[in-house]
């Protein structure tokens, strides 16, 4: 039987970056397929996952980030953002406007099955209703099957693709979205 967590959502705290960029740090190449390699995904978390990042990510007013807590540890993370990148891939796959992007959205290994990311999850469907968004979107690489099913489970469906650099490398990502 898998545990539940006894958590707390709520938006991510400025006093705790490091903390915030080293669950990032160890969360992101859960997601990654194969195809990257270390160094891909460590200049990814060097560019986009560091306390200086967060810190930006916290003052800019389009984003909103989610942490999971459970005895003051963070156990995981969502990010949006409002709004829809100029990526024509993107553009043509989420038509329903004003959109919410769920851009990040991962957990900690000892926290997967225990409920972390659905209350993440529902604070993140939550928020984009309570901007009058029509839609959430979000990327998922193509081969992370196991998110694939999260996100349907939830409500999203595949509405077309975009690419998604990591490092030097190019990912193939499924665009997915939901009304809200």
């Amino acid at each position: 039987m898998e545990r539940q967590l006894s958590l707390e959502v709520r938006p991510a705290d400025a006093t705790r970056l490091d903390e915030l960029a080293d669950v990032a740090a160890r969360t992101f190449p859960l997601a990654c397929p194969p195809s990257c390699t270390p160094d891909d995904v460590a200049a990814f978390i060097a560019g986009n996952l560091t306390p200086d990042r967060f810190a930006d990510y916290l003052g800019d007013p389009d984003r909103t980030v989610f942490t999971a807590i459970e005895d003051d540890r963070i156990l995981g993370y969502a990010m949006l953002i409002a709004g829809v990148p100029d990526d024509p891939d993107v553009a043509a796959a989420v038509t329903a406007r004003p959109a919410v992007e769920l851009s990040k959205m991962y957990v900690l290994p000892d926290a997967h099955g225990a409920g972390a990311s659905a209350a993440l999850m529902s604070a993140a469907l939550q928020h984009a209703a309570s901007t009058a968004a029509a839609s959430t979107w979000l990327g998922v690489n193509q081969k992370n099957v196991r998110a694939q099913r999260f996100y349907r489970k939830h409500g999203f469906e595949v509405t077309g693709t975009k690419t998604f650099r990591v490092g030097a490398h190019l990912e193939e990502d499924y665009v997915m979205v939901r009304p809200v």
